[in-house]
């Protein structure tokens, strides 16, 4: 499995609205992209903090770079107005021996 991870600053009040085009808007087209398997969105405990993390999972790093290249432009589009501050976006290798009740649930 592989990973992008996106780390970027929210605009506070637009927190709410954010997790609505999320679900009705970024989740739908994740869903139609080859390989992609789950998104989890990470606010921290105290929204004093506007750091959010979102980690995409694929199953190869092909499928992850194939969305970086043809579709994530789009979903940028529509989540910028959200963004206080740029997009850092890594890729990571998730080494599934050592989270197997997650991959068994993904799976399931």
């Amino acid at each position: 499995m592989f990973a992008r991870v996106l780390d970027f600053e929210l605009k506070l009040e637009k927190k709410d609205d954010f997790v609505k085009v999320l679900e009705n808007q970024v989740l739908p087209i994740l869903k139609n992209q080859t390989g992609f398997l789950e998104i989890l969105t990470l606010f921290p405990e105290n929204m004093k903090q506007v750091r959010v993390c979102t980690l995409s999972l694929w199953n190869t790093k092909s499928d992850a770079d194939r969305y970086d290249r043809e579709t994530y432009n789009k979903v940028f589009d529509i989540v910028k107005p959200f963004l206080a501050t740029p997009v850092n976006i890594n890729f990571y290798n998730l080494e599934t021996t050592l989270c197997e009740h997650f991959v068994e649930a993904l799976t399931a």
